[in-house]
């Protein structure tokens, strides 16, 4: 969408609209089509992830640099060449970036989605220890979600720097 104006056109009003709905609406739904379990958590971490990632690839995407695209279609690359060749590479760094700033909200709705539709997982153990007044055990899920949070992003900028060393600023 980033690349090609005809597609943009096509499926940006789509994913735009459903930028705007809130992920967590369509919890009872995913409960009747997948019941309880692994499969409507994931497809809620897809419904309120994709559409904004989506978004941030095409953003990324129209900002590479023109005269690179212009200097690969001088030299007699063809659309298909520009787009792997050149868009794809530049971007990516970018896109890196926007998967990990998407990682926080996919943390989110994940424990969104455990605490109203699971009996597994920390947002769960959270609910049962509510039902218990057990402050501590809920403190220990806030505590374990964030640690989590933080090694993967953690992870996400150590993938950032070894895949785009020559990002980094040496001083």
């Amino acid at each position: 969408m980033g690349t090609f104006a005809s597609i943009e056109a096509i499926f940006a009003p789509f994913v735009s609209a459903w930028r705007y709905l809130p992920a967590p609406s369509f919890i009872p739904i995913l409960l009747m089509w997948f019941g309880t379990g692994e499969a409507p958590k994931l497809a809620l971490l897809v419904i309120g992830v994709i559409f904004f990632l989506i978004t941030l690839v095409m953003d990324h995407t129209k900002n590479v640099r023109k005269e690179l695209i212009e200097t690969a279609l001088t030299l007699g690359a063809n659309r298909y060449v520009v787009v792997l060749k050149v868009v794809f590479p530049a971007a990516l760094p970018d896109i890196v970036t926007a998967m990990r700033q998407m990682l926080a909200m996919g943390w989110t709705y994940l424990v969104i989605a455990e605490i109203v539709a699971s009996t597994t997982g920390i947002g769960a153990m959270m609910m049962r220890a509510r039902r218990f007044l057990k402050t501590d055990e809920i403190l220990a899920g806030i505590v374990v979600i964030g640690i989590l949070g933080l090694l993967t992003d953690v992870m996400f900028r150590m993938l950032h720097r070894r895949l785009f060393p020559y990002l980094e600023v040496k001083n």
